[in-house]
């Protein structure tokens, strides 16, 4: 039995306004397998959601359905308040949802300039640059290299920059710290804080479950394909709390 699973904590008030995302009793199967079983969660606008589990439990399975990369097999999907179930991923970026998969993606047979150009909204290209070597510095010396070219961190810094330069309202993001050394996961948590800080609602998995939980105002912790705690995130950081839905430090 989950608990909190109305994504408030207890003795809080709830908020009026209508959740950036929510999936509600999401069910999704790989053929015969099932993976999710009927999955609620809520993501606040403004506010970091943390999703964390064990491998397998069904993580980047919920990331997917919510961009609509994979169509769930029973329940709804809402984007403020409207249901987008039916709707496809493009439909969803053009609302205001980035989705940031594990494994990075980006075109690595196009320059960094050029992913960041396929990347922008209604920026202009100019802007596009400049918002994203702003808050990665390092994409700026590398703006004629094939992305295929560079470091495992540069290549993650860019494939983040889509977070930024597409001007989203909601970022969905995929074990964003995954083969990082520890210098370039600080700068990775340092980037998602400054999303945070602007507004941008989150919605993140991460191997690091004890950072992630740091940063987050909610949380929700799936094991095997279901819900077994939604509420505060700090709350899971106190006691044996987090031993106990999670196990071992992380």
């Amino acid at each position: 039995m989950a608990q909190h699973l109305n994504g408030v904590a207890p003795g809080s008030t709830a908020t009026l306004t209508k959740p950036a995302l929510e999936l509600k009793d999401i069910d999704a199967s790989y053929g015969t397998t099932a993976v999710l079983r009927k999955v609620s969660l809520k993501v606040e606008p403004a506010a970091v959601t943390a999703l964390i589990g064990p491998n397998g439990a069904g993580k980047t399975t919920s990331l997917r359905v919510a961009s609509g990369l994979m169509k769930p097999t029973g329940g709804t999907v809402l984007l403020d308040g409207e249901d987008i179930t039916s709707t496809g991923p493009a439909r969803r970026a053009k609302r205001g949802m980035c989705h940031v998969p594990e494994g990075r993606g980006i075109y690595r047979n196009l320059t960094v300039k050029e992913n960041l150009l396929m990347q922008a909204n209604e920026l202009s290209a100019q802007e596009s640059i400049e918002l994203a070597t702003s808050v990665f510095p390092r994409l700026g010396e590398r703006l004629s290299q094939k992305a295929g070219t560079l470091s495992g961190g540069e290549q993650q810094m860019l494939a983040l920059s889509a977070a930024y330069v597409a001007s989203p309202r909601l970022v969905l993001v995929d074990e964003p710290s995954l083969g990082l050394a520890p210098i370039i996961v600080d700068v990775v948590f340092e980037f998602l804080e400054t999303l945070r800080d602007k507004g941008v609602a989150l919605l993140l998995v991460d191997q690091y479950a004890l950072r992630t939980l740091s940063i987050a105002d909610q949380a929700y912790v799936l094991r095997r394909g279901e819900v077994v705690y939604g509420g505060d995130a700090k709350t899971l950081l106190e006691g044996n709390m987090f031993e106990q839905y999670i196990g071992e430090a992380s």
